[in-house]
């Protein structure tokens, strides 16, 4: 199971795409657990998912949290603006995928 990690600046934007991404992963039979959270969150929560996907209101903490990221080999992004603003799960969870399958080679 894929598992996915949102994270904006208090969790609810995140949410709604997140919603939009179950549902399509639903609809396409993928497996996926996801969560969202504030990145006040993000350095407690990274441990348990495949990846981490940034809202681009907080891409300014890309760097840090890559860092951190980096020490459990995970891999960290942030959402296209223009998907995350359309609220486009289907090309969100596509991208999410393809982190962790690079994460794996």
């Amino acid at each position: 199971m894929n598992k996915i990690l949102l994270c904006c600046a208090g969790g609810m934007s995140t949410s709604m795409l997140m919603q939009r991404m179950e549902k399509e992963a639903k609809e396409q039979g993928i497996a996926v657990e996801m969560q969202a959270v504030g990145f006040d969150e993000f350095a407690d929560q990274i441990a348990a998912w495949d990846c981490c996907l940034l809202g681009p209101q907080i891409k300014y903490k890309l760097a840090e949290f890559q860092a951190i990221a980096a020490e459990q080999q995970k891999p960290v992004a942030v959402i296209n603006t223009m998907d995350y603003g359309m609220m486009n799960g289907k090309k969100v969870l596509h991208d999410a995928l393809a982190l962790i399958q690079t994460r794996g080679e």
